[in-house]
């Protein structure tokens, strides 16, 4: 147990709404709310699962009203709900404390007894099994399911299209509310009534504060009630394909050891390295081909792919999942289509986005990490080599989006009105961050992927290959610096664009300093570090443009337009703490403590881990202080790069000697 959180928290409304738990299944479907159950997200829900392996999610189970009943006809609700700003009922008056242990564990005190709740997914299935108990009286517990069973972007409301309709056999429900969507399945160990009701007005504040609709309604299809006896638990396993009841105890003994095994590879025992990895495992998942992959984030994010090169170091390769990377890296390489990956797989099944120039870039990086830390010459050669080479002839000629190699042998990329890094804000015709032209860390990224390219032509014995790689990465070491140096700031252009070099300062220059393969002297280095940590760092990653800018947003919040208006315009994002102690570390590596300053760096982010979505460490912060958490609660990205800095840079355990091109 690393996480408890005690009813001093529990019992604060406005403490406990701000703290959240995440369960997944592996396949993309997952489970959260907050800890006191009172739903803030329409993306919060008992049973959200992916109907499309790891897309198509649906919010099928919203939550349970519970009721629980002792003997002496003492009645205690405990669930809590918000509706236009009413709080009803106060269940989490009741709340003793929540722990991880491994999953949702939450612990009701009503008068002299207790009452123990868990949650967790059933890995490979959607499903999600609760439990209620054992107590050491009698009682009765009620439970009525709230059903919304709709794309999880959306809200729903009263409507005739629901079919009330629920089949009852002995221990198992089915309820099938529409047509267009699978049965719901309700195995179970008590009663079932049916007598079904629509639940008016439920308000999620979080949405409200997005500027989205926030009020839903939910329907009860009807009643399960539990006698105990002391001793006796309340089982409900709610799913896609019915599970047997009597599998409860199974189910929970398998996920619990699945968990723990986790941590055998881990190259350190501390709570926090245990946290990153258990936080790691709910991003990796399974496509329908038994390929795996990456969610971006929890609760909206499918997986993308910059989003999973990224992350795929500090997720798969720092935790010894070295099968997954290789099936990744294997089912992107399938999809890479006129030189790029897919930047994003849509929801639905329709066709890939290739409108991205750094997620092909971070591709070949992520098999060069996967090659460092694997020494898998062999599937590189034979499954890898080929698209690698594809990538570079397609990038020299030109792509899509006029992504091309220009004149002085540096990265062009963009279009108009299009955005192809990951500064990629847009509200309706307005380009928030516009960066069409050459990029800083598109151009680092391509050097380093051309110094990677050399390396793996040479030992493929391909000279031809090599000679061509060395050639067009001489000429970009050799115009880089003197086109992104600005004498003025003593650190780097953020992008050389049609009307000139954009002297914004922005954390993507960091890159040129944390990759592989750099391109700049110790003086340039030393000047971009001390520009960054000045005016871009805080405790948990790097602000996306300086205070000092006219242009800088401190708050991320309000309507779409307002908040993509500060998505990358001074909100912190927690990933790029990664690049920068991977940076720092570097730059002062002789120096003594500096293992000791690099985890300083981080411990802002490990305690995180405990601060708001619960083991996880969310996407975003607001860029001035007391920097609030924003956007996704879990993020892929941020755990990686904050685990893989870690132990990288912070306990050195790095998988080979640094390389230095110059």
């Amino acid at each position: 147990m690393d996480i408890l959180i005690g009813k001093e928290v529990c019992r604060d409304l406005d403490k406990a709404i701000h703290r959240e738990w995440l369960e997944t299944n592996g396949i993309g479907g997952f489970a959260g709310s907050t800890i006191i159950g009172l739903n803030t997200r329409r993306y919060h829900g008992l049973f959200v699962p992916a109907l499309n392996p790891p897309l198509g999610r649906v919010v099928a189970l919203s939550k349970f009203e519970e009721t629980l009943r002792l003997s002496d006809g003492s009645t205690f609700d405990l669930s809590s709900n918000n509706y236009y700003g009413a709080i009803h009922p106060h269940g989490y008056r009741y709340l003793e404390h929540v722990r991880l242990d491994p999953f949702p564990t939450f612990t009701y005190r009503l008068n002299d007894i207790s009452l123990e709740k868990k949650v967790f997914m059933v890995h490979g299935q959607n499903a999600t099994v609760i439990t209620y108990g054992p107590l050491d009286q009698p009682a009765t517990l009620t439970l009525r399911p709230l059903v919304a069973f709709r794309d999880y972007h959306h809200i729903t409301r009263q409507n005739p299209y629901l079919n009330p309709h629920v089949e009852i056999q002995t221990n198992h429900i089915c309820f099938q509310p529409y047509d267009q969507l699978p049965p719901l399945h309700f195995t179970h160990n008590g009663q079932f009534e049916n007598k079904g009701d629509w639940y008016y007005n439920f308000t999620y504040p979080v949405e409200s504060y997005r500027g989205l609709d926030c009020e839903e309604d939910l329907y009860c299809p009807g009643e399960f009630t539990f006698e105990l006896q002391p001793g006796q638990s309340a089982n409900i396993i709610v799913s896609l394909a019915p599970i047997p009841i009597d599998q409860t105890e199974h189910l929970l003994q398998s996920e619990r050891t699945r968990r723990k095994n986790l941590n055998k590879n881990i190259p350190s025992d501390d709570v926090g390295t245990r946290l990153l990895t258990q936080a790691a495992d709910a991003f990796i998942v399974k496509r329908k081909d038994d390929l795996s992959t990456i969610i971006a984030g929890y609760p909206w994010f499918t997986d993308w792919g910059r989003d999973t090169m990224i992350a795929l170091p500090g997720l798969t390769l720092v935790t010894k999942r070295y099968a997954e990377a290789r099936d990744i890296l294997a089912a992107f390489a399938q999809v890479c289509d006129q030189g790029l990956i897919p930047n994003r797989f849509p929801d639905h099944g329709e066709t890939p986005d290739y409108n991205s120039v750094d997620a092909t870039l971070w591709y070949v990086h992520a098999i060069d990490r996967y090659l460092a830390y694997t020494g898998d010459i062999e599937f590189v050669r034979d499954t890898l080599w080929p698209t690698i080479k594809e990538i570079i002839a397609w990038f020299t000629k030109g792509t899509r989006y006029n992504i091309h190699v220009d004149t002085d042998g540096l990265l062009y990329a963009g279009e108009t009105g299009v955005q192809l890094t990951w500064m990629d804000a847009k509200v309706d015709d307005w380009v928030v961050t516009p960066r069409e032209g050459k990029p800083v860390e598109i151009n680092a990224l391509w050097y380093n992927a051309l110094c990677i390219a050399q390396n793996l032509a040479e030992q493929f014995e391909d000279p031809t290959h090599a000679a061509e790689y060395s050639a067009l990465a001489q000429r970009v070491a050799t115009q880089f610096p003197k086109a992104f140096w600005n004498p003025q700031t003593e650190c780097l252009f953020d992008c050389i664009g049609p009307e000139g070099p954009d002297p914004a300062i922005r954390p993507n220059q960091i890159f040129a300093l944390s990759l592989t393969h750099r391109m700049l002297s110790d003086d340039q280095e030393e000047g971009i570090l001390s520009v960054v940590q000045n005016n871009l760092l805080t405790p948990y990653g790097l602000r996306s443009l300086s205070p000092s800018d006219p242009a800088y947003a401190g708050h991320y919040g309000g309507d779409p337009h307002s908040r993509d208006g500060a998505y990358h315009q001074g909100t912190v994002w927690g990933w790029l703490m990664g690049p920068f102690v991977t940076a720092w570390v570097r730059r002062n590596q002789n120096n003594p403590g500096v293992h000791q300053t690099a985890q300083r760096f981080l411990d802002p982010l490990r305690q995180h881990l405990q601060e708001h979505g619960l083991g996880q460490i969310s996407e975003i912060f607001d860029g001035d202080s007391p920097h609030t958490p924003r956007g996704c609660y879990a993020q892929a990205w941020s755990v990686a790069e904050t685990l893989r800095a870690y132990v990288e840079d912070v306990l050195d355990q790095k998988p080979e000697s640094v390389h230095v091109n110059s």
